[in-house]
């Protein structure tokens, strides 16, 4: 009987449901409205067929709501021919590299707001990176402060983010900056 009910599975088991397809065809398509949201440079870098990048730089050009639409279900037709993961790891990879980059912003812009709260964060400064313009970045903290009082455009006041931007990257390795610890074993 048993023997039986094997061949009676092996019959019913005709490959994946009408849902599982489903499924695997919608996870397609929005694998492929994640490359077309990509900018022209990243887009450059992700591993797909001249064919499936010229249906995504179509949709990128296309304004009508629904050509866009169709683009789309033409585009994850199109991404049944590719295998997704490199794509994927492509994808994981750039939204790995912005959230690094937000996270260096977001550190950026509290050093900036602690030295417009506080003159002895140029110390700090100063002690990271030796041979800086101490002046410079003293006469930037008080014209931001000063446009600041008067309701003006934030032009120092971005122009600060800047040098401090510039700071970390220029001649100084980024992780020594984000990293104390490591400074301070050197």
């Amino acid at each position: 009987m048993a023997k039986h009910k094997h061949k009676h599975e092996e019959e019913e088991y005709a490959g994946p449901s009408k849902s599982q397809l489903k499924r695997d065809s919608t996870a397609l398509q929005d694998l492929g409205r994640e490359l077309a949201e990509l900018g022209k440079e990243r887009l450059a870098k992700v591993p797909i067929d001249e064919d499936l990048r010229d249906a995504v730089k179509d949709y990128q050009r296309f304004t009508a709501h629904e050509a866009k639409r169709r683009q789309l279900q033409y585009i994850g037709r199109l991404m049944r021919n590719v295998d997704p993961e490199p794509v994927r790891a492509a994808l994981d990879a750039f939204r790995g590299v912005s959230a690094v980059e937000t996270a260096r912003m977001h550190k950026l812009e509290a050093l900036r707001n602690r030295l417009l709260e506080d003159e002895k964060t140029l110390h700090e400064i100063a002690e990271k990176h030796p041979g800086v313009d101490l002046q410079q970045l003293r006469v930037m903290r008080r014209n931001a402060l000063k446009e600041k009082e008067l309701n003006k455009p934030p032009r120092a006041f971005r122009e600060l983010f800047r040098v401090l931007r510039e700071l970390e990257t220029g001649g100084v390795d980024s992780e020594d900056f984000d990293d104390e610890s490591d400074e301070a074993e050197e």
